[in-house]
């Protein structure tokens, strides 16, 4: 889990402490993180993940649950299995492809869901505001 990775310290707020286990990773690992953080990063590629959580689909598939283009699909569908997000396999003529470890969604939810509270405390400070709004004339 995530918060296995970060743990903070209760001194300092914000600073990773020396038990945090991405410190033992070289930089070079760090960097793989990274790029897999970087594959995640691009809205078409998720539209593609989702299309695939239910299961294995073709690039005519594909396209057609996403309604992305066939270039920008067949680009970004090797992209995710370089990284190794998705598996490909070949069937006859057509190429399916699938989620390689549905581990994904449970890290995406867990950004969801901190999103939502992100947004849920700026909305509350944005309210606290409103005492202060002029009223129109």
């Amino acid at each position: 889990m995530v918060s296995s990775f970060l743990t903070h310290s209760s001194s300092s707020a914000g600073r990773l402490s020396s038990d945090c286990r991405f410190m033992q990773l070289s930089p070079e690992t760090l960097q793989l993180v990274a790029d897999f953080f970087k594959v995640l990063s691009e809205s078409s590629r998720l539209q593609i993940m989702c299309a695939l959580k239910a299961g294995p689909k073709n690039v005519s598939e594909i396209i057609e649950a996403t309604g992305l283009g066939q270039a920008n699909v067949s680009k970004h569908l090797k992209i995710l299995a370089q990284a190794g997000v998705v598996t490909r396999q070949q069937q006859g003529v057509c190429v399916y492809y699938q989620i390689a470890n549905a581990f994904v969604f449970d890290l995406c939810e867990l950004v969801c869901n901190s999103l939502s509270v992100q947004v849920q405390r700026q909305s509350e400070k944005i309210a606290g505001l409103e005492a202060f709004r002029q009223p129109s004339v």
